[in-house]
């Protein structure tokens, strides 16, 4: 699909990739090294998707017991702070069934606050990356391969202060991370239009149920939980706005919102552009819906001093408080508000990390966005 940016399309946007894959590969090239293949002209690696792309090395340095390759990030037409990084993977034999160990060299950080996809006291190298890494090495040595992984990006400590590494409390450095393997371009008109393409397509095909969901994880849930097929799988990311602005005047039957408990949480408290750089949530907000539903002051507290929304919504279920299924009810006032058509009936369902349902907010004609209170859409229900 094309799309037009004034005198630019979002075809002719070069797309690039994450530090994720970047270190994938040169932890592969390290592990062909290391295990006597030498470095290679070109390293290919699996993506989650299936592609397989070929990098070439930028740095390569082999010593007693150990490898070390690296690779210049490129990512594409996307304005990355790690654009033109380097990314090195070093690579040293581990004891016999210790399996691949990951560490932080210079320029990574590490995790030092709960609510994170990663503990704390562990390397800033994301589930995906890590996951990407390890395919990589057995494809060279094996299911049974036993090495110790560190991944450096000189300077990362820097380009780490341009992020939200800090207020996330990862200390020391850069993230390692992707979900896909591939940076998208960030083109607000470019990804809107691709949102509103889609829409037309399940009108075309007379589909009565669109999703939009925020990212991958999210988009398998709710297919999943709805049993949708793929043409009605909208890539909605951060644009909640863009995409309900549109059905509004070219109306599915029903629409569901799907998305993290940060970005939901967002739209909670009136964001329909939920993207990082437009605002983080307020976790103080988030501590009044708590007192609200009957919060003790110790979890009231506690949210309010949480690292993250994810952490915040742990504390909340420990506590036995339905958090999510109150901020679904706020996030469907906002998106009801923009969508604001008798013809289309909304719902939004949060999902955690592992695509566990955690909120809901069934499905209600919008144009009742003013009127109703979760306790009467769960009566209508």
């Amino acid at each position: 699909m094309e799309v037009e940016i004034g005198n630019e399309t979002a075809k002719d946007l070069r797309r690039g990739w994450t530090t994720g894959t970047c270190a994938a590969a040169a932890a592969k090239a390290a592990c062909l090294a290391l295990t006597g293949y030498g470095f290679p002209d070109l390293v290919e690696v699996t993506l989650p998707g299936g592609q397989r792309p070929g990098f070439v090395l930028a740095l390569e340095e082999q010593g007693e017991g150990f490898a070390r390759a690296g690779i210049v990030k490129d990512a594409g037409d996307d304005p990355d702070v790690t654009h033109g990084a380097l990314v090195i993977a070093t690579l040293r034999p581990s004891p016999s069934g210790s399996g691949i160990r990951f560490f932080a060299g210079t320029g990574v950080g590490m995790v030092t606050r709960p609510g994170l996809p990663i503990a704390p006291g562990e390397p800033a190298i994301n589930p995906v990356p890590r996951q990407m890494i390890a395919q990589a090495i057995t494809e060279v040595a094996g299911e049974r391969a036993d090495f110790d992984v560190e991944i450096s990006i000189p300077g990362g400590e820097a380009l780490a202060q341009k992020t939200l590494n800090p207020r996330l409390g990862i200390v020391g450095g850069l993230s390692v991370l992707g979900t896909t393997g591939i940076v998208i371009p960030f083109s607000c008109s470019a990804w809107i239009h691709s949102i509103w393409r889609g829409i037309d397509v399940a009108r075309a095909e007379g589909l009565d149920h669109v999703a939009g969901s925020t990212g991958m994880t999210t988009e398998k849930a709710v297919q999943a939980h709805h049993g949708l097929p793929e043409t009605a799988l909208l890539d909605m990311g951060d644009f909640v706005g863009g995409m309900l602005k549109y059905l509004r005047k070219h109306p599915v039957p029903k629409v569901t919102v799907a998305g993290g408990v940060a970005k939901i949480t967002k739209l909670s408290q009136g964001m329909l552009d939920v993207h990082s750089k437009r605002g983080l949530a307020d976790l103080e907000a988030l501590a009044a819906v708590a007192r609200e539903i009957g919060a003790s002051d110790g979890l009231i507290g506690a949210i309010v001093q949480a690292n993250t929304v994810a952490q915040a919504f742990q504390l909340a279920e420990g506590e036995g408080l339905e958090l999510g299924n109150h901020i679904a009810a706020r996030a469907w006032q906002t998106a009801a508000a923009a969508l604001r058509n008798e013809a289309i009936a909304l719902e939004i369902l949060i999902f955690d990390r592992e695509g566990r349902l955690v909120g809901e907010a069934p499905f209600t004609p919008s144009h009742h966005a003013s009127s109703f209170s979760l306790g009467e859409r769960k009566r209508r229900t």
